[in-house]
């Protein structure tokens, strides 16, 4: 188990319907968008859009910035390379040479020359002023000026890393690996070999560090500072505090779905990613009150691109509800901002039912993992509590005192004690195959519902005695009932109604018609979904 200091918070996603490049200065984000062959610009602090640039005839394949931010650099599909003025949106000058599409651009540090490479192998050196090029090999497909030095050159090809002067010659012997990153001060340069990322001293080719990975990354990228690094394998982004010579994992980033394409800094904070789940998400590195980045406050709360919701948790007196997915990543939600404030990483493969309390601080989660007669509990700080052995779990629950767990079975609700894992009580119910009523959950007591919406409510009162049958729970708003009864009926969306006048004040609509996770207090109303979207409403605002 990973505690929750090791995990990044999400502060936005901004839709992105294509596999974009990034560029990024002052923040201003340099995207694709709305359509593959528009540049968009935005705001790395909110996320919102404040400009579009169009003018290429296909898509746009790679992005970067004058080092003054005076001017955008763009390549493209149709073989051409574009200057673009910052202020006014339009485009300075258009780069025609290259018989083949655009595979990467790259700035020199003085912000004269263009280096670029394409389809046919080839790399041109460009005069910005005169619009003139030379053609100077075959680099490789990725080739980056130093950010400090006007006349060097580094590229991949091959499996090796080789750096070049402007005018083509080789500085150097090659080493094994593929390019990655420069460091913002120049001196250092990152590449991969063999899942492993190595950082070099960038005139003498020695390396500094080693950090072994679980796959590979096809990009990196250095805090502004220079003290850390930011690697994706996969969908998953790791950074990497690289101020001594044994490199310490910070932080790991859970939240897109698909891989990772590339990443930037918009701070030491903040750090920004797209992928190809159709996405860009703003990061936040540790806490830090120079952090530009600020939560969403909006009611609605939303977590994308995750596995499928499992369990969702409510507990308001806290200000506080929780989620686990079907991967095993909980997430800790701020009720009144919808800000997701951590995220835990159980060894859960795959969840088929939980619950999750906050109990005296600390943070309980019981779960059933498919193909295993077992309910585990855990600590999320502390890690495994112990594991109970039973079968035909077909719902948990942990009763509010956190001092027992509540596991549905076929045809009974069967108690274990928390501290000990052993059995200590049965309730017999009048039918079968219910699921715990997840609108009627108040501390130790709890309904279950069956076929055509029928309930049994049982409340377990204090440890040791005998589990007491009653008919309803009340709640802060008992003139509103939840209906869900989707289970055994068809087309039957979700909906809050007045008990008093029979009529829907609330009902889920589109996409957000199917939760897959569900709970309600009386005042807020808590919704997973197989996306992995959370919805957080509070009926305060939505009955206002």
């Amino acid at each position: 188990m990973v505690g929750p200091a090791q995990w990044g918070t999400c502060i936005h996603t901004v839709s992105c319907p294509f596999s974009a490049p990034l560029a990024y200065w002052n923040n201003n984000i340099a995207t694709n968008g709305p359509r593959e062959d528009d540049i968009t610009i935005l705001d790395a602090l909110t996320g919102s859009q404040s400009a579009i640039l169009s003018g290429h005839m296909d898509s746009v394949t790679s992005l970067t910035y004058s080092s003054d931010g005076t001017f955008l650099v763009s390549g493209s599909n149709d073989k051409t390379i574009k200057l673009w003025d910052i202020q006014t949106g339009g485009v300075i000058k258009t780069l025609h040479g290259h018989t083949e599409r655009i595979e990467s651009v790259s700035i020199s540090a003085d912000d004269t020359m263009i280096v670029s490479t394409s389809g046919e192998n080839l790399t041109y050196l460009w005069n910005i002023r005169a619009g003139n090029y030379q053609v100077i090999g075959d680099t490789g497909c990725n080739v980056t000026f130093s950010p400090t030095n006007s006349q060097l050159l580094s590229s991949s090809s091959n499996d090796t890393v080789q750096q070049w002067d402007i005018n083509g010659y080789k500085i150097g012997s090659p080493v094994p690996g593929n390019f990655l990153a420069f460091s913002p001060d120049g001196t250092r340069f990152v590449s991969w070999n063999k899942k492993v990322v190595i950082i070099r001293n960038t005139h003498s080719k020695g390396i500094i560090q080693k950090i072994n990975l679980d796959g590979n990354p096809c990009c990196c990228c250095f805090s502004p500072n220079g003290r850390s690094i930011a690697v994706p394998v996969d969908h998953t982004i790791y950074l990497w505090d690289i101020t001594s010579l044994d490199p310490c994992l910070v932080q790991t980033f859970i939240g897109h779905s698909t891989a990772v394409l590339s990443l930037v800094f918009s701070s030491p904070y903040t750090l920004i990613s797209v992928s190809t789940d159709e996405s860009i998400k703003f990061w936040q590195i540790g806490t830090s009150p120079a952090d530009p980045g600020t939560p969403n406050t909006n009611s609605i709360s939303l977590s994308l691109n995750l596995s499928p919701v499992e369990s969702v948790s409510l507990q308001a007196r806290d200000s506080l509800a929780f989620s686990i997915d079907e991967s095993g990543v909980v997430k800790t939600w701020n009720i009144l901002t919808g800000h997701c404030e951590k995220l835990y990483k159980t060894q859960i493969k795959v969840v088929t039912c939980a619950d999750i309390q906050l109990i005296s601080g600390r943070l309980i989660i019981v779960w059933h993992e498919v193909g295993k007669n077992k309910i585990h509990v855990w600590d999320a700080r502390k890690g495994k509590l112990r594991d109970i052995a039973t079968s035909d779990i077909l719902d948990l629950r942990v009763v509010g005192d956190g001092s027992r767990i509540l596991h549905l079975c076929d045809d009974s609700i069967l108690v274990w004690d928390m501290q000990t894992g052993k059995f200590v009580h049965k309730a017999t119910l009048e039918q079968c195959f219910g699921r715990f009523d997840a609108f009627r959950m108040d501390g130790s007591r709890v309904m279950v519902r069956f076929e055509e919406s029928s309930v049994q409510g049982w409340d377990f009162g204090i440890p040791g005695s005998t589990p007491i049958q009653f008919s309803e729970i009340s709640s802060d708003r008992s003139h509103l009932n939840v209906i869900d009864v989707r289970r055994w009926l068809e087309n039957s969306p979700v909906r809050i109604e007045d008990s008093v006048t029979g009529k829907v004040v609330f009902q889920l609509y589109g996409k957000y018609a199917e939760p897959s996770a569900i709970q309600w207090d009386g005042q807020y109303l808590i919704v997973g979904y197989a996306s992995g979207e959370v919805l957080i409403l509070d009926f305060n605002d939505v009955l206002s």
